[in-house]
């Protein structure tokens, strides 16, 4: 009697169960370039828990059971609370506990460094829980506008603690924060939100006032706080909205909950795992942070940190991509070879991998800056690469997923196991390009940079180490420049802005990548021997050394 049809045969194993940072040769590299006496005992430490089984399965299963909005309780209260899986709240707890959102501002030394490449190994696991983690990191660059409330909220806003509880501030172990910007009405144009804010008196946390409107995007509606902008008579502002409103008389009270009403969760394509929503303030409670008419650039130092992580979180997921693509055709044959020894494959795996390197370089170099801001020069590639970084490495997100998700073929379509990873990640990759300022208003903002200080020599400085490293890198070093100086058109913003990312991911790599990653990148980024898609370089590069390198 027949009792099976076939055996199952010449199928991959999921990519689980590895240390992420241990193997991860691009990352190692960056670091020792940029922060050489850093200690990566912790980073190690990350790339065991985030590879394992365990985390696999969180992030799975917070993905799944995504979250569900609350707007009523049974007997008919408005209480606007978002319940999530049990799994969110383990990754969240993993990632505070990492010390992903407040560590930089309590460490003295190549903080924003170490926090990075932890960042992006985090990534790797699951990337959408990270979305309150990025905001909370980056609130401490603008809520010190307010310093009563910076000094209130600044410990648990850096603890190494998550607490998912409902209730005041001073009653928890760990904070988390939020922002909201956009309206539906303008988007990007922030200038153009018709949110209401109206003084109503002041208290320990200084002037206070009634909010009255909406946001359009509001992400991780359940954080303890929020910035937010609204318009005052002296123009747009930025404000301090709780969850929970102090009582200044009773701090060991339960507390008044905020008029923040949450319409609906957004229904995105990926994402999956954080709750992004739409809300209504109809007489909401908040505090004022810097001056009355500054919100923009108030709001702003929030939003460059941000924009470092859209740049990290690509780079991760990259990684994670490329990952699985090599695990994967290392273990599957076709046509009497496995994938990884045929050669078209080869050329397209080396090329992932060194469009992974390259952005690992450029978004660890932007990190860097953040540690060094009593320098002038870090100061200024600070402003110049992070809208570079968050524009070319975003934009090279969702083609570079394509690509090895067809390392996989169907397999690398499905949801299911541990290669739906790959799906998760090709739904993921478009985010981080849109968030935190599009494709657009990232060219935008390099045209503004281009203004703070002489950014021309700051460039030439940056590239200054890799002269006479490879003719292709000579010429465009040598014309940038002037480009630089003289950009006065937005016509031709994004090119400029893709032509500094590539020349400054060609230095980085001649200083901290081998020979044969740094020759292949210029050879085809720069010199132009490479095609309209991956797996495109010439016959001459050195495919074995890429490909070794980058393997899981």
């Amino acid at each position: 009697m027949v009792t099976a049809t076939h055996t199952v045969f010449n199928q991959a194993e999921p990519l689980v169960g590895t240390n992420l940072f241990d193997r991860n040769q691009a990352l190692q590299s960056a670091l020792k370039f940029n922060a050489p006496t850093l200690d990566t005992t912790s980073l190690s430490a990350l790339g065991a828990q985030m590879g394992s089984a365990e985390m696999q399965t969180h992030a799975r299963l917070a993905n799944v059971h995504t979250p569900v909005l609350h707007s009523h309780d049974r007997t008919g209260h408005r209480v606007d609370q978002v319940e999530f899986h049990p799994s969110y709240h383990a990754l969240m707890t993993a990632a505070a506990q990492a010390g992903l959102h407040g560590s930089p501002w309590a460490e003295e030394a190549h903080g924003h460094t170490r926090r990075a490449a932890a960042f992006m190994l985090f990534t790797e696991a699951e990337p959408s829980i990270l979305c309150p983690i990025s905001m909370t990191y980056a609130v401490m660059a603008a809520l010190p506008g307010n310093a009563a409330i910076f000094k209130d909220w600044a410990p648990g806003l850096t603890a190494r603690a998550y607490d998912p509880a409902f209730k005041p501030f001073n009653q928890k172990t760990g904070l988390t924060m939020g922002m909201g910007m956009t309206e539906k009405q303008g988007g990007s144009d922030v200038r153009a939100n018709t949110t209401q804010a109206v003084r109503d008196g002041e208290d320990a946390w200084g002037q206070r006032y009634t909010l009255v409107g909406h946001k359009w995007f509001f992400s991780a509606p359940m954080c303890d706080a929020f910035l937010v902008l609204a318009q005052t008579p002296a123009g747009l502002s930025c404000f301090f909205l709780p969850r929970v409103l102090p009582d200044f008389e009773n701090p060991s009270g339960s507390g008044t909950t905020n008029a923040i009403r949450i319409q609906r969760l957004k229904d995105k394509l990926g994402n999956k795992a954080n709750a992004s929503s739409e809300v209504e303030f109809l007489n909401a409670t908040a505090w004022l942070v810097g001056d009355e008419g500054r919100g923009v650039p108030q709001i702003l130092e929030m939003g460059t940190m941000t924009r470092l992580d859209c740049a990290l979180g690509t780079s991760g997921l990259m990684r994670q991509a490329l990952s699985i693509a090599l695990h994967h055709t290392a273990q599957r044959q076709a046509f009497g070879k496995r994938l990884i020894e045929q050669p078209l494959m080869r050329n397209v795996l080396a090329d992932l991998a060194i469009e992974s390197e390259a952005a690992t370089a450029l978004s660890m170099r932007l990190a860097r800056s953040f540690d060094h801001k009593g320098d002038a020069h870090e100061v200024l590639m600070g402003r110049l690469l992070t809208p570079i970084a968050k524009f070319w490495i975003c934009k090279r997100g969702a083609a570079f997923a394509q690509e090895a998700m067809e390392c996989l073929g169907g397999n690398g379509y499905v949801e299911e196991g541990g290669e739906g990873t790959m799906a998760r990640i090709y739904r993921e990759m478009p985010l981080n390009s849109i968030w935190e300022g599009a494709g657009n208003i990232m060219a935008l903002d390099l045209l503004r940079a281009l203004r703070k200080g002489d950014v021309a020599a700051a460039l030439v400085r940056e590239l200054a180490p890799a002269q006479g490293a490879h003719p292709a890198l000579d010429r465009l070093a040598t014309a940038l420049p002037s480009r630089v100086e003289h950009m006065a058109t937005e016509m031709e913003a994004r090119r400029l802005a893709q032509d500094v990312a590539l020349a400054v991911q060609a230095a980085l790599l001649q200083q901290s990548a081998p020979a044969a990653v740094f020759n292949a990148f210029c050879d085809s980024r720069l010199a132009g021997n490479w095609g309209h898609t991956f797996g495109t370089l010439g016959a001459a590069v050195d495919f074995d050394s890429i490909i070794e390198r980058a393997m899981p």
